[in-house]
């Protein structure tokens, strides 16, 4: 087990700081014609025209899945062609032709110049001296922000903007069955999405690992004919401001690559490993087509006893959600939603989801991420559409207390977000996780700033 990142983030400042967007120092590629903006100021996006075209994967809906879903309790272990793809859990192979062509496509003038972050021997960031008290790249890991100082980029997302919602997410999927361990695989997928589909049909936002899904793509396959939404979270989950621009953009791609692959879909969501972000990985993962998402509360599963886990002890977990069921019910939870963070990791964290769904689900209006946000069509093809409330969970519960921080945008929009306070810890194949600090409340936005910011993020995210 790599040890934990260990370090306390300052407070957010309210002064903005703009960054010159410069080339990219570690790209040898010219850089593209200027990218448009919308309206708004944010940049344009536009469909990844980079990956190739493949043909429609066996076995995946077309769509939104209608009928009575597949809840077998095995899956084919078929991989992708691995040839295709860097070694599953090494770093995201860089020299070649498909990376390149990515390169050439992007704006490097809208990419601004923060110096790739120093890596400790364990893959953690190390902070060195990096102006906090200035923060001029939005570094999420030195200073939880996530707004960025560039006025081109949205901002993150990190909650929920109404009250009562649970944005229902997990990280490090699909979780791989084991190769020599028959009690490992008890909670291998389709383990998780089987009791998902059990429980209200529970839908729910995946954050995947690409080389997860080359080694197990049939478990993509039944999360998405499920209707859960996948989201990228790298090829080999690195701390993300330590990677060079080209390292980024391979990071990103084989990802994506694998997804579409698999699924035939291509996700706009993205989820940095330990949450480490900065203006410069976000403007990259902004014109691969890509909106940042992070979290406002921390479960800390990833660190329980368990295959690649830590010693925190079950009952400490436990006892944050004890506290924020037990804050929705007595009515101090009313400011906002939430985006806890949770892992498909291993077979402590999939017993922990067992045991507090059902509670949840009696507590708050659980759902994914994107239906808390209003996001129906989550992927750049575009016949895939989500309808609102897909779980059929919002219906009343203990405390009906409803304050909408930031609404939700009527178009599929990417909203505005508030701050979290939380780290996290390296990754490996074993130990792929993300948080380390003790769960914390978020910091909310006025309702008029926030609804602005929600209404420019929108504009942006489905301007093109």
């Amino acid at each position: 087990m790599i040890p934990t990142l260990q370090h306390t983030a300052s407070a957010l400042l309210f002064a903005a700081v703009m960054v010159s967007a410069q080339s990219a120092t570690s790209s040898s590629a010219a850089p593209s014609a200027s990218s448009s903006s919308t309206s708004s100021g944010i940049l344009a996006q536009s469909s990844p025209s980079w990956l190739p075209s493949f043909s429609a994967p066996s076995g995946v809906n077309s769509g939104y899945p209608t009928g009575a879903i597949d809840t077998g309790a095995t899956l084919d272990k078929t991989q992708l062609n691995s040839t295709a793809y860097p070694d599953p859990w090494s770093p995201a192979t860089t020299d070649h032709s498909e990376i390149t062509a990515v390169m050439n496509s992007l704006d490097w003038t809208k990419v601004p110049d923060a110096p790739p972050n120093k890596a400790a021997s364990d893959g953690s960031v190390t902070f060195g001296n990096y102006d906090e008290s200035k923060d001029p790249y939005c570094w999420w890991s030195d200073t939880n922000c996530v707004k960025p100082k560039v006025d081109y980029l949205p901002e993150d997302v990190s909650y929920c903007p109404t009250a009562g919602d649970w944005g229902l997410n997990y990280d490090d999927g699909p979780y791989n069955p084991s190769d020599d361990d028959t009690e490992l695989n008890a909670y291998a997928e389709p383990v998780l999405y089987n009791f998902l589909a059990a429980n209200n049909n529970q839908k729910a936002t995946l954050f995947y690992i690409g080389s997860n899904v080359v080694t197990y793509p049939a478990a993509a396959k039944r999360a998405i004919n499920d209707g859960h939404i996948l989201c990228v979270h790298t090829w080999s989950h690195p701390a993300m401001t330590t990677q060079t621009n080209i390292q980024v953009v391979a990071e990103f791609y084989w990802t994506l690559r694998a997804i579409k692959e698999a699924t035939g879909v291509t996700p706009k969501c993205w989820r940095p490993p330990y949450g480490d972000v900065d203006d410069r990985v976000r403007a990259i993962a902004w014109q691969m087509g890509m909106t940042t998402m992070i979290w406002d509360e921390d479960s800390n599963d990833w660190n329980m006893p368990g295959d690649g886990g830590g010693n925190l002890p079950w009952d400490t977990v436990n006892g944050y959600f004890e506290g924020w069921v037990d804050a929705r019910k007595n009515g101090s939870d009313t400011q906002h939603g939430h985006i806890v963070l949770e892992h498909e990791l291993n077979n402590a964290t999939v017993k922990m989801t067992e045991k507090w769904l059902p509670t949840l689900q009696q507590t708050f209006n659980v759902k994914s991420i994107h239906d808390c946000m209003g996001i129906t069509q989550p992927y750049w093809e575009t016949q895939w559409v989500y309808p609102a409330n897909a779980s059929g969970n919002s219906t009343s519960h203990a405390n009906t207390t409803t304050t909408t921080t930031t609404a939700p945008s009527a178009s599929n929009g990417s909203p505005s977000s508030a701050a979290a306070s939380s780290s996290d810890h390296p990754g490996t194949a074993a130990a792929a996780g993300d948080s380390a600090t003790p769960a914390s409340s978020a910091s909310s936005l006025t309702t008029s700033t926030a609804l602005g910011l929600a209404m420019l993020a929108a504009t942006a995210f489905f301007s093109s």
